[in-house]
């Protein structure tokens, strides 16, 4: 069973009350531009090329600080129960995600999944949360950082293309054998200014022979010259339209703290 379309009815269900109060915060600088959910679609790779070309013709904005980011952050209390703190990396991250594979491209995939740095070091102050489903032992991993979009979007190209590339592979994980990938894109709503998002299975035995299957989302959403990380993963179902939920809800935030830094300005 699983009990992330709960957590995603209890996030759906806060938007409005946490849009009203960022509103308030704001001076009512944020209209009434998000006001409903897009509806989720695939992005093709050039999906991000007018927003590249906006960034790189715009004035920059001043970064956002450290505080800000964290106020950006999705938290426990977004998604209620069964959510809570992170008591740790989960097992599988070493047992599975360390794996090795003859394709460079697969082989790049698993290393950053592992790492959770697609982007490298940002240029500036970042913010990190990491929870746990307390019921399924899924983690979610979500981040905030600034990062050139140039970067960011050459990095999203080669997300939408891995799909194509890694479609199925074979790994061998160190703990765990050889696993089956399989690579998916994953639809996303028209959020921020980029983005793109996969969902990877990895399956296998145990040396008892139970057969195992790890399910991790990544996405991720650029909103001007910050960037959204966003991975979810766990044994058994894990449900995409939490990642859906999120990460419209996190762009819509994100959005917002950027303009209240730029009124203060």
């Amino acid at each position: 069973m699983t009990h992330a379309p709960a957590a995603a009815r209890a996030l759906l269900a806060s938007v409005l009350s946490v849009s009203a109060l960022l509103t308030t915060a704001a001076c009512s600088v944020f209209g009434d531009d998000t006001a409903g959910r897009a509806a989720p679609t695939s992005v093709s790779p050039s999906a991000a090329t007018p927003a590249a070309e906006r960034s790189s013709s715009a004035t920059p904005e001043p970064g956002l600080s450290e505080e800000q980011l964290r106020a950006a952050l999705i938290t426990e209390t977004d998604l209620g129960q069964p959510w809570v703190p992170t008591r740790g990396a989960a097992t599988w991250r070493d047992g599975l995600l360390k794996s090795s594979t003859k394709n460079a491209d697969c082989r790049r995939m698993l290393d950053v999944l592992y790492t959770e740095e697609l982007f490298g070091t940002p240029a500036g102050p970042r913010a990190v949360v990491a929870l746990d489903d307390a019921y399924s032992g899924a983690q979610l991993r979500y981040q905030v950082a600034a990062y050139r979009p140039a970067d960011v979007d050459r990095t999203l190209k080669w997300l939408g293309d891995l799909p194509e590339k890694c479609g199925e592979f074979t790994a061998t994980a160190k703990k765990d054998g050889v696993q089956k990938v399989e690579v998916d894109a994953l639809r996303l709503p028209e959020t921020g200014d980029a983005r793109q998002a996969l969902r990877v299975t990895m399956t296998g035995e145990t040396p008892d022979r139970q057969l195992t299957r790890l399910t991790l989302d990544v996405a991720v959403v650029r909103v001007g010259e910050d960037t959204i990380t966003l991975t979810n993963g766990g044994f058994g179902d894990v449900a995409s339209d939490l990642v859906q939920v999120v990460v419209e809800f996190g762009a819509n935030r994100l959005t917002e703290i950027q303009k209240q830094g730029r009124v203060r300005v």
